[in-house]
Formats: structure tokens, C-alpha cells, sequence
């Protein structure tokens, strides 16, 4: 064989070697999660329970950082400028596509800028209100705020959260005078009930549920298709209004920049899919009203997406919520 060959033929062979043994050393350092809800509430608890099971598949540690403003876009902008290398990745859900709904004018696209992992787990809202509330069923809510129009109020962690989202929803096909109070985060949802600022809220489950089941809250309904397992007394939304716009569940997965390796993207996939087949996360995340939804591919979450999208964008046509 002429030398230059043998050279050209053993130098495409070593690239190759190097390349493939690059691919298989991911990932060789600890893998950054950012998170756009504030340390403690539902979203930041349940990507914390479930990070150890991560990191034992991956066989890596998996951090946890906080970046909370904006509604989300905060936390998203970072992580799409972020190096696509998949050594840092977002906690994706619903809530920045509808941040996208409301402000088409926002650079970052959720469908365009991000590469789709896996799917998680989705929970519905819960109606809430203070334990030691007068209100005991949800037509005790809408006759109040009926018979006192503009008096009440209702509470989310910001513009554009499922517990807006909810609760925008109840009060439009209701009819109902009554403001909304953004606060500055899940988390303090519980303190504004308590101390008599707002009346009623829709908190996630993975935050709502621990409340009602430790006595602070009093749960009226939830927002899912069916009743949750947890509080089988407790009717759904859609049963007492007899409108499936009420079905609303925040679902929560994992997304990389856009151009991250595809062979990442993979290896990222399959740690998921591992951790959450782990029984004891499971159950911790069924214990606080959650339901488990790893994805089949991540070609398959990105077609979810983009059906959800459909969704939530006819959702915020029917509230009229501005991100302005």
C-alpha cells in the first residue's frame, strides 16, 4: 500500500477512535440543571428528589441552580445561551410556552432554541383555600365573588404560572370580578391565603398537595382529568363546570440548547428514563399528587410540545392574559 495512503487511511481511523471515544466518555463532569421556580415550592422539589436518581444513571453529579424572574424567561434565556455541549440543561415545562404565547416578541423560542430530552412528570392544579376558610365547596367561592364584585382575590407566583393560568380560567368562564395577585413565587402563595390577602388559588400539586395534607389549606378541586388519588373526595374542575378548558396539567421535563450532539442528547435520555423507573421516586412523586411521564424518544416530547402549544395558546386566548 503506497505510505500516504496508509498514513491518510490510519489518521481518518485515530480521528474516529478519538471522537467516538469523546462521545462515550459524556459525561465526565457534573451536569448543571437550572431551575425557573424558587428553592422549596413543587417544580424545585421534585427536580431535587429526582437529580440523586439522575446522577446514579448518569454516573455524575447533577446541580441544581436557581434563576427565578420573569416568569421563567429568566431561567430560559440562560440556558439558551448556554454551550451546547449538554453539561447544562433546563427543567422545561408548559409555562414557557405560554410566556412565548404572550410575548411573541421574547428572542427565545421554546420550539426553535431548544433541543427536547425527556418529559418528566405532569401535575394539575389545585383550588385552595385557607384551612379556616368559609368557603367549603367551589360554587361557595363563586357565589361570594358574585355577591361582592371586585372584592376578592386570587394568588399565583407570577404572570403567566399554571396557578394564573388556573385561576384566570375559573374566573373568565365564571364571569367573576375578581383580581389576581402575582407574587414573587410559588412558595409564598401559602403566607398570602393565611394572612387573608387573597381568598382562593390554583397551586400546582407538587405545592399544593403537601399543604392541604399538613392542615394550612383546604382543597375545593383540582385541574386534572381525573380525580387525584390522593384526595379521592376532592371533584375535578371539569366536573362541576362541564368545560374540559378547565383540564389543565403543567407538565415538566428536560431541555439542552439547541445543537447539543444528538449522542447527548441520548445519553441524557436514557438517564431519565432510568431514574424514573425508580420505584421509591415514583412514589414520592405520586405521594404529592404527581403523575410520572417519561417520554418514548426525544423526537416524541418535541411533537408533544408542539401540540401543547396548540393548546395552551387557545387557553390564553380565552383569559386574555397579557405578559405586559
Amino acid at each position: 500500500m503506497d505510505r500516504k495512503i496508509f498514513w491518510k487511511i490510519a489518521l481518518l481511523l485515530s480521528t474516529v477512535s478519538l471522537s467516538a471515544f469523546a462521545q462515550s466518555n459524556f459525561p465526565d463532569k457534573p451536569i448543571k440543571t437550572i431551575s425557573a421556580y424558587a428553592a422549596g415550592g413543587g417544580p424545585d422539589v421534585q427536580l431535587r428528589q429526582v437529580s440523586p436518581y439522575l446522577g446514579e444513571a448518569l454516573k455524575q453529579t447533577i446541580i441544581v441552580e436557581n434563576k427565578v424572574g420573569a416568569g421563567g424567561v429568566l431561567a430560559t434565556q440562560f440556558v439558551a445561551q448556554s454551550a451546547p455541549d449538554g453539561y447544562t440543561v433546563l427543567l422545561g415545562s408548559n409555562i414557557q410556552l405560554v410566556q412565548k404565547i404572550m410575548k411573541p416578541d421574547l428572542s427565545i423560542n421554546p420550539l426553535q432554541d431548544f433541543a427536547p430530552v425527556s418529559n418528566m412528570y405532569s401535575s394539575p392544579t389545585v383550588m385552595v383555600v385557607a384551612h379556616d376558610s368559609p368557603y367549603k365547596k367551589v360554587e361557595d367561592v363563586i357565589n361570594a365573588a358574585k355577591a361582592n364584585p371586585g372584592v376578592m382575590n386570587y394568588s399565583s407566583g407570577g404572570i403567566g404560572t399554571s396557578a394564573h393560568i388556573a385561576g384566570a380560567t375559573f374566573v373568565s368562564l365564571n364571569n367573576l370580578k375578581v383580581s389576581h395577585i402575582p407574587l414573587k413565587g410559588s412558595v409564598e402563595i401559602a403566607a398570602s391565603l393565611l394572612r387573608g390577602d387573597t381568598q382562593f388559588a390554583f397551586p400546582i400539586a407538587g405545592t399544593g398537595v403537601p399543604l392541604v395534607k399538613g392542615g394550612k389549606f383546604r382543597a375545593l378541586a383540582v385541574t386534572s382529568k381525573n380525580r387525584l388519588a390522593q384526595f379521592p373526595e376532592v371533584p375535578t374542575l371539569n366536573e362541576i363546570m362541564k368545560n374540559e378548558l378547565t383540564i389543565q396539567e403543567s407538565w415538566f421535563g428536560i431541555w439542552a440548547p439547541i445543537k447539543t450532539p444528538q449522542d447527548r442528547i441520548n445519553i441524557l435520555f436514557q438517564g431519565i428514563t432510568k431514574a424514573l423507573s425508580n420505584p421509591a421516586l415514583k412514589t414520592a412523586y405520586e405521594d404529592a399528587g404527581n403523575i410520572v411521564t417519561p417520554s418514548q424518544s426525544p423526537q416524541a416530547f418535541a411533537a408533544y410540545m408542539a401540540t401543547e402549544n396548540k393548546k395552551w395558546a387557545e387557553i390564553i386566548r380565552l383569559t386574555g392574559i397579557s405578559g405586559e
